[in-house]
Formats: structure tokens, C-alpha cells, sequence
């Protein structure tokens, strides 16, 4: 005769070998259904879809299987751990997306209630503490710049690209925009879209094959009186100084303004855009405090001299005062669609990303004039010690390694190899090495050119390790 105990646990073994029925996802239940159903005066989830067609959704969806909350953590466990953090790896790409060092008190201040969940500031009595910051970010990028006036940021670095030409546009009563090929690609392609979704003309000026700058002879046969504007980087996609003052010229002889996509960091040891004669600034804060996120979100600016300020997509915060005299911070400008005609708004993005936004405001806010110039600084010496070391290496035909042009730069370079950039790179992977961005899908670059980039988050270490692995490659 079997004892208590032993009938127990035959009831668990049954139950555990039992198949398991996972909590649905679905938040209604029968009775909700059912109750939904009596109100619309209908019995079935078909009676409600019959007017669909037969053909339209009768279909197998060939779905896999249900499966338990446990399971998916393990599934989606299992794809984030084929990953590779930037730490476990010496990642030298840049491009437009930046391994940048962030310090905590950005996720500190970012991950406070007020400011994490808070949406557009649409009541100012409420809302002070987030017009403050988005004032303050907006007083920090004309700083930078040098500029007048700056909005409360945008979508991210390509749109605030074809934004500020469409500004251009609106000032000079002009519908053709000329784009630097060295502006990023993805920018250039943005720019395209937009062009023929507002039926604008578009035209892009190549640039020099040995110095990696703009064909100024290409830029003098292309502008003409029906240009807008024309927009350039600072440094380049190539990261090569391009020569404002002399582009500025010939822009402006023919009544066109002058718009410039600028690397914030690098404006801490550069002439700003305003010294050098740019009207509108842009750009991508993704480098000030922001990770690279897979490529998003990001977050745009956009500054400019004071007779576009009107022009400015999105919105403005400015300082006022309320009735009893005390300093108060509103929405200033709002010419957005939901604020004004559509036909009539000067952008449809209705995001200004202020979350992101306020990433960079504490990053500049932390970093301070001098830990922005120092990191600048390291950034462009470690770039220029890694470009003139890869150089002296020999490879078994006596060639050397060659940068591609032979302009200044500041803390990316291009480097042309001897073999295809995706075996250059393959074969640096498995030392843990990311060597940099393969160009061969980027117009105007060759298949044995790779963008090398380095950062503050590259030590002298990991430079000196691509170094001796470059070496063993070649030699």
C-alpha cells in the first residue's frame, strides 16, 4: 500500500510532465469579448470582420508556436548576446556615429522622472524646468557656433541637413541646392528625398581626388543665380579641413547663403562657423553624451544668423518674464504644422528630441570649455599619431600605407591599403580590432579605402595594438 507522500509527489511527476499552457498575451478575456460583442450588436469576431474579404484574410500567417515569457527572454537573450559591446572591442569607426565616452551624470540627470517622462512643453507655467534646459541647450550651440539664434533641436543630423537648406530656400525665393559629395551619405540621401517630395532641383559638387576637399573649379561651374544655398562639412565626411573662406567667396558671389554640417567637438580647437562666413549651422549631438544606439535616436541642431531666425524649423524657447516680474521661459517660435497652416510650416517633424537634447546639454554642461578641448585635443593627436605610424610600415613589396589625401584633418583620416577594405577589416576583427568604416558603397571612394576614426575611447594602447596588427598583416 503506497503512503501518502508517495501519491503526492505521482500527482507532481504527472503535472510536470503535463503539456504547459502559456499566459496569453491577449488582455481581454471571454467575458470582455463577449460584452463588446452585445454592444456592437454582434454574436462573433467574425461577424465584426465579414466585410474583409474571404481572399484578404483567410491566409496562414505561418507563424511559430507559442511560447512562455521565459522562453522569449532566452530567444532574445540568445540574438543580444551574438553582439559585441564597444568595450570588449577597439573600435576605430566613426563616419557620423562616434564611440564617445560619457560621463554618469548624463544618465544621472537624464534618467530623473521630470525630465524622462516629459513631453512637449506645450503649458509654460508647468513646464519650466524642461524650457530651461531646451533654452539652455539652445544658448550652449550658439556658443559652439558662434551663431544668433539655435532651435530647440530636431530629429537628428541628416534631416537638420536638408531643414536648413530648405530655410535657405524659403530666404532666397530660390528652388535649387547644391550638396558637398564629402557630406554623409546618409545626409545626401535625405537631402534627395526631400528634394523631390518639395520639388526642389538638387546637384552635388564632387571633391578633389588627392586632397579630399571640395573641387572648388566643380563648386564655380555649378552655382549660379537659381542656387539657394550650399551645404558642407566641417571637417568632412573624409575628416579633411575644408577651406571655408575660399568656398564662402564663391557661394556668396552668386547671393547664395552657406550652410555648414560642424562637428561640435571640433569646434573646440576650430574657427567657429560664424569667423569663417557660414549663415546656418547643423549637426548631429550624437558624440555630446548620447550612445551610438545602433545608429538612433540621435538628435539634430540647427543655429543661424539672426536674419533667419523666422526660418528656424520646430521651436524656440526664450527667456521672458510673467506678470509679477519674475524670469519666465515659453515656447517663442513655434512654426511647426501642428501650429500653423501646413502649407505654411516651416518643418513637418514633430519631434525636437529633447530628451536627447538634454544628453548634450549635460555633457557640455559637465565637460566645461577646457574637458571639451582637451578631448579634442587627444582626440586629434592619438588620430595623427596612428595615421603617421600606419605609414611607416612596409609592406613585402617595399610599398608603404598611404592616407589617401593629403589635406589636414582632424581626428578621422582615409587610408588606402593594398588589399580590399572588407578582408582589411575581417582579418583585423579577429584581433578585436575595428578598424574603421569600409567606403567602397560610398560614392567617390575606391574598395581598398577604409575610414579610420579615433576618439578619446581609443587609449594609446588599443592605437599601438592596431598598429603591431597591421604590421603582422603586411609584413
Amino acid at each position: 500500500m503506497e503512503t501518502l507522500e508517495k501519491q503526492e509527489n505521482k500527482k507532481i511527476i504527472k503535472k510536470e510532465n503535463e503539456p504547459t499552457r502559456p499566459i496569453p498575451y491577449l488582455p481581454h478575456t471571454d467575458e470582455d469579448r463577449k460584452e463588446m460583442f452585445e454592444s456592437m450588436g454582434i454574436n462573433s469576431m467574425e461577424d465584426l470582420i465579414k466585410g474583409i474579404p474571404a481572399k484578404l484574410r483567410d491566409f496562414d500567417l505561418n507563424l511559430p508556436s507559442t511560447k512562455s515569457e521565459i522562453e522569449i527572454n532566452k530567444i532574445f537573450n540568445d540574438l543580444a548576446n551574438k553582439n559585441k559591446s564597444l568595450n570588449e572591442q577597439a573600435s576605430f569607426i566613426g563616419g557620423g556615429v562616434y564611440n564617445r565616452y560619457i560621463p554618469s551624470v548624463v544618465g544621472e540627470v537624464l534618467s530623473k522622472g521630470d525630465f524622462y517622462t516629459a513631453y512637449t512643453p506645450y503649458q509654460p507655467e508647468v513646464s519650466q524646468g524642461t524650457l530651461q534646459a531646451i533654452y539652455e541647450f539652445q544658448t550652449l550651440i550658439c556658443n559652439l557656433t558662434g551663431m544668433d539664434a539655435a532651435n530647440a533641436s530636431v530629429y537628428d543630423g541628416a534631416t537638420a541637413v536638408i531643414e536648413a537648406a530648405l530655410m535657405a530656400c524659403r530666404a532666397t525665393k530660390r528652388k535649387k541646392i547644391l550638396v558637398s559629395r564629402n557630406v554623409y551619405k546618409e545626409a545626401q540621401e535625405v537631402c534627395k528625398t526631400y528634394a523631390w517630395g518639395a520639388n526642389l532641383e538638387i546637384d552635388f559638387v564632387d571633391f578633389d581626388k588627392n586632397t579630399g576637399i571640395t573641387d572648388l573649379e566643380d563648386l564655380k561651374k555649378k552655382i549660379n543665380d537659381d542656387i539657394a544655398c550650399f551645404v558642407i562639412s566641417y571637417p568632412n565626411f573624409a575628416g579633411c579641413i575644408e577651406p571655408i573662406k575660399e568656398i564662402e567667396e564663391i557661394v556668396k558671389s552668386k547671393g547664395a547663403l552657406l550652410v555648414g554640417r560642424v562637428d561640435l567637438i571640433s569646434l573646440a580647437l576650430l574657427k567657429s562657423p560664424r569667423e569663417l562666413g557660414i549663415d546656418i549651422t547643423v549637426g548631429d549631438g550624437q558624440a555630446l553624451g548620447n550612445f551610438a544606439n545602433y545608429g538612433g535616436p540621435h538628435v539634430g541642431f540647427i543655429s543661424c544668423i539672426k536674419d533667419l531666425v523666422r526660418q528656424l524649423p520646430g521651436r524656440i524657447v526664450g527667456l521672458s518674464k510673467d506678470s509679477k516680474g519674475n524670469r519666465a521661459f515659453t515656447l517663442t517660435l513655434q512654426t511647426r504644422e501642428q501650429h500653423i497652416r501646413r502649407q505654411h510650416a516651416t518643418s513637418n517633424i514633430c519631434t525636437n528630441q529633447s530628451l536627447n537634447a538634454l544628453a548634450v546639454l549635460v555633457y557640455l554642461t559637465y565637460m566645461g570649455p577646457y574637458g571639451l578641448k582637451r578631448i579634442a585635443e587627444i582626440s586629434l593627436k592619438r588620430a595623427h599619431f596612428l595615421a603617421e605610424e600606419l605609414q611607416r610600415i612596409s609592406l613585402k613589396n617595399g610599398q608603404k600605407l598611404k592616407l589617401s589625401f593629403n589635406s589636414y584633418f582632424f581626428n578621422e583620416f582615409v587610408l588606402e591599403i593594398p588589399i580590399s577594405a572588407s578582408d582589411f577589416i575581417n582579418k583585423l576583427k579577429d584581433k578585436n580590432i575595428l578598424p574603421g568604416l569600409d567606403l567602397n558603397s560610398i560614392p567617390g571612394y575606391k574598395t581598398n579605402q577604409i575610414l579610420v576614426t579615433v576618439t578619446e575611447m581609443n587609449s594609446i594602447e588599443q592605437v599601438k595594438h592596431f598598429i603591431d596588427s597591421v604590421k603582422k598583416i603586411f609584413s
